[in-house]
């Protein structure tokens, strides 16, 4: 492994040339911007799992991981809908048509609210129980867990309008305005939790349930503040509102075609998380909560691949857009060398020091032992999930989402629930077990994109 990174380290010795510099001036604020994040929610996780009750601290974090779940999957179907905005900015700013850029910016915010976020939060509402109760959540977990659930869908709600805005500013190449309001609300939500929390100052220690009101209470300021720059037009893209929304039949079409299929990829992606989930669920609370641990922990490993995917998005679909596909896969060839050297970083250290890290978030020496195997896997596959994001960042710039889609189906349902389940329930091998179904599962779909990118179709998808 230290051979692979001496190999990789000589893209320093290019870190001036203008393809190297585009990438990682987009990639450095998303990097960063993840990174915060992905601490900043590992801080809260070791928040609740350091509650002085032994019992409510690991039924608070699985509670937190159990309805985790079906936010993400609302979170992921408009996140995967907002590539399809990301991809016709940064076509429109390629072809020097920005005029169709504030069309688009309303009516990618108007179809999330419509057809996904509000109908989200209603159903998540009347069958909070029913959806904790299918995820496996055992009846102390549900008690705890109930008001978390409740309480973060109404932060949905803002979160949607959040993630649409942010969308189309990195499609725009402005990963920056995101990163700096991320990082304030995620500083904002970390003192909310300890305050809440614990309950210090004289606030009523609320334990999960403060952790999801400081949570909510940051997402709505992330919205203000979001909403405020696009109103003034300090973003370089400005709403105004007392302009006549006019439908365009074109606009809606390449939305469509373009993200409806990233939307139904990411919902395969997380119904198929929530069938693996509520198998591992089966193992019990306890090793339920190491499973959660290591996810959590895996979310920072994504840091890499997302924010150089990112930059592989808007670097391909601008390019395009001016013509020049070969200049977009030189800016993807060097997006995965630099990511590629980042994930194996991260997967030395979480190999090296596995039980060390599991050590931050609980002191339970089952969940340490059975989490720091798990972790071990992770480790592994740091290189194939970093390539295969970066790769599918790519494909989603051009446009092309059918085939991601494809292959994060047969991976996510076809080798990761069914091999966990098998691994589980007859070979009896354990979180091992599941976590071997997920490394299986992301060699598999690394080797997908590869081989599709490696056609080069991507570079002749036309966008309208």
């Amino acid at each position: 492994m230290l051979d692979l990174i001496k190999k990789r380290i000589n893209f320093t010795r290019n870190i001036n040339d203008p393809i190297t510099k585009d990438v990682v001036n987009i990639a450095w604020p998303v990097l960063l911007e993840s990174l915060l994040g992905s601490l900043f929610s590992m801080v809260d996780m070791i928040m609740l799992g350091r509650i002085s009750n032994n019992f409510v601290a690991a039924a608070s974090v699985a509670a937190v991981g159990i309805t985790n779940q079906p936010l993400f999957i609302g979170l992921a179907i408009v996140q995967a809908l907002n590539i399809g905005g990301t991809a016709m900015v940064a076509r429109y700013i390629g072809r020097k048509e920005e005029g169709k850029v504030e069309t688009t910016v309303k009516h990618i915010v108007l179809i999330n609210l419509s057809f996904l976020v509000v109908p989200l939060f209603i159903l998540a509402q009347i069958y909070a129980v029913d959806i904790m109760r299918f995820m496996g959540a055992e009846p102390e977990t549900i008690n705890i867990g109930i008001w978390y659930f409740r309480i973060i869908m109404f932060g949905f709600l803002f979160q949607g309008v959040n993630n649409s805005l942010f969308a189309v500013l990195r499609g725009a190449g402005d990963t920056k305005t995101p990163m700096k309001i991320n990082i304030k609300v995620n500083a904002l939500n970390v003192v909310g939790n300890a305050l809440l929390i614990y309950g210090f100052f004289g606030l009523p220690a609320l334990g999960v349930t403060g952790a999801a009101i400081s949570t909510c209470f940051s997402q709505i300021v992330a919205t203000f503040m979001i909403g405020n720059l696009f109103l003034r037009g300090k973003t370089g893209i400005r709403i105004d509102f007392k302009k006549k929304f006019k439908y365009d039949k074109e606009i809606v079409k390449n939305f469509i075609r373009i993200g409806v299929p990233s939307s139904i990829e990411m919902l395969i992606l997380r119904v198929g998380i929530m069938l693996f989930t509520k198998t591992v669920a089966t193992l019990g609370t306890v090793i339920y909560a190491a499973h959660q641990i290591c996810l959590n922990i895996l979310s920072l490993s994504f840091t890499t691949g997302q924010s150089f995917s990112i930059a592989a998005a808007s670097l391909t679909g601008r390019t395009l857009g001016e013509g020049d596909p070969s200049r977009a896969e030189a800016y993807v060839s060097k997006a995965r060398q630099i990511g590629s050297i980042l994930a194996t970083l991260i997967g030395v250290v979480f190999f090296l020091f596995a039980p060390q890290v599991l050590g931050l978030y609980t002191k339970d020496q089952v969940i340490i032992k059975s989490g720091a195997e798990a972790l071990k896997i992770v480790a592994i596959m740091q290189p194939f999930q970093s390539s295969a994001f970066i790769i599918v960042g790519s494909l989603r710039g051009a446009g092309d989402t059918t085939f991601p889609m494809l292959s994060t189906g047969i991976g996510i349902l076809g080798i990761r629930v069914i091999l966990a389940y098998t691994f589980i329930n007859i070979f009896n091998m354990g979180l091992m077990g599941a976590w071997i179904a997920v490394f299986l599962d992301q060699v598999f779909r690394w080797a997908m994109v590869y081989w599709r990118f490696k056609t080069g179709k991507w570079k002749h998808i036309k966008i309208k």
